[in-house]
């Protein structure tokens, strides 16, 4: 080896730092179901949204709602791996629509790679993470559901009169867990 490295030029550091972040999920979620099954894989998740819903509460700006914030972290987390991701307001709340979710064309592009995978689907982490995550952050009148649907989802967090009935099995904000 000569000399040292050039410099990475900045779409090169989001390459990297994506690659490296994919590595390390990879690796725990090979660890946590290697070690502990899906119970490990539960205990995770209730770990990680605790953890998760702190930070948010501590980072929340001043003015904006915690479903806001929700629904942007979110946003902006799927924009990190290119999705095609678009937010849109309704007199309900706001619903997050993943047409071609970028974590997933991530896994696919790596598995082709050789990267053996854990997890068939991304979603099977993804989605109860950031549902236990809005279950511990969010107001108890504010439901949030995800509905899977070819390579995307869809992201809808309402408020709702409590008491009043939904279909399918949406997450409250402050629910134990």
């Amino acid at each position: 080896m000569t000399g040292q490295p050039s410099p990475l030029d900045p779409d090169e550091k989001v390459d990297l730092w994506r690659q490296r972040f994919f590595e390390a999920q990879a690796a725990a979620e090979e660890f946590v179901l290697g070690e502990h099954g899906e119970a490990g894989l539960t205990a995770w998740i209730r770990a990680n949204s605790r953890i998760t819903a702190a930070l948010l509460r501590a980072q929340r700006p001043a003015g904006v709602s915690a479903t806001d914030h929700f629904m942007t972290r979110l946003h902006r987390q799927l924009l990190l791996y290119d999705s095609a991701v678009t937010s849109e307001r309704q007199p309900s709340g706001t619903v997050l629509r993943n047409t071609d979710c970028g974590i997933l064309r991530y896994r696919r592009k790596a598995a082709r790679a050789g990267v053996v995978l854990t997890l068939s689907s991304p979603c099977t982490y993804c989605q109860p993470l950031h549902e236990t995550i809005a279950a511990r952050y969010l107001d108890p009148d504010v439901r949030v559901s995800c509905v899977r649907a070819g390579d995307g989802c869809t992201w809808r967090a309402e408020s709702h009169v409590p008491g009043e009935e939904t279909d399918g099995s949406p997450h409250r904000g402050r629910a134990g867990g």
